[in-house]
């Protein structure tokens, strides 16, 4: 989506200030309703508008599915950047950091983005990856050691519901959420392992499956 920069407004500036305070102090955007009550909007509906007006100037990214999917994001324009006030630019110096989600354990059929699943959230740099992920998943497990996936490692995933052969996806199967590389044999899909420990995993053509995201980068250590 192409965005469209300019000068904040004053509600606007204000809204960005406020999201990044959330996020400083309590690890997680606000939710619509918290940005409307706090600000002395009538409904949500009036601070989506805002947001959708800061995600149109490319200060926000807005996320379907769930009620704080709300990220700062790092090329704002030099133009836009300027208009920032003080206190925001001492939370996002030079606005050179993404801030993504940091998703913990995940529980049965709930989305991946769910609040609950969220642990924190983290400033990454964005060339850290091979592509601009959405989230990062905490790895359980070593059944991907031979990929260089790491037990508590954080994996940087790009939402998706297609794969490629030979891809490493975060899949769901059933109730587990799993990370492993995506294979189509014949008519039926293969979770591949990276550690000669454990078996594939064969979905069958009535297994509850569905892919996830796509791995497009890792962080090692700890956040």
């Amino acid at each position: 989506m192409a965005t469209t920069t300019g000068k904040l407004t004053a509600r606007q500036t204000e809204i960005l200030e406020l999201i990044a305070k959330a996020i400083e102090r309590t690890g997680y955007p606000p939710t619509r309703a918290e940005i409307a009550a706090e600000l002395g909007f009538r409904s949500a509906n009036a601070a989506e508008d805002h947001l959708q007006a800061l995600a149109r100037k490319g200060m926000i990214e807005l996320s379907p599915g769930t009620s704080r999917g709300i990220r700062l994001i790092s090329h704002a324009r030099q133009s836009t950047r300027a208009s920032l006030p003080p206190g925001l630019a001492r939370a996002l110096p030079g606005m050179e950091q993404m801030l993504l989600p940091l998703v913990g354990r995940v529980a049965a059929g709930h989305p991946m983005l769910a609040q609950e699943h969220v642990e924190q959230t983290v400033a990454v740099e964005p060339g850290l990856f091979g592509g601009r992920p959405d989230y990062l998943l905490r790895v359980r497990g070593s059944s991907m050691q031979g990929a260089g996936i790491l037990d508590g490692d954080l994996l940087a995933v790009k939402q998706s519901r297609d794969a490629h052969d030979g891809q490493i996806v975060v899949a769901r199967l059933g109730d587990d959420v799993t990370v492993k590389r995506f294979q189509r044999r014949g008519g039926h899909i293969e979770l591949l392992p990276a550690n000669p420990e454990f078996q594939p995993i064969v979905v069958g053509p009535d297994d509850a499956f569905i892919v996830e995201g796509l791995a497009v980068g890792l962080i090692r250590g700890k956040v």
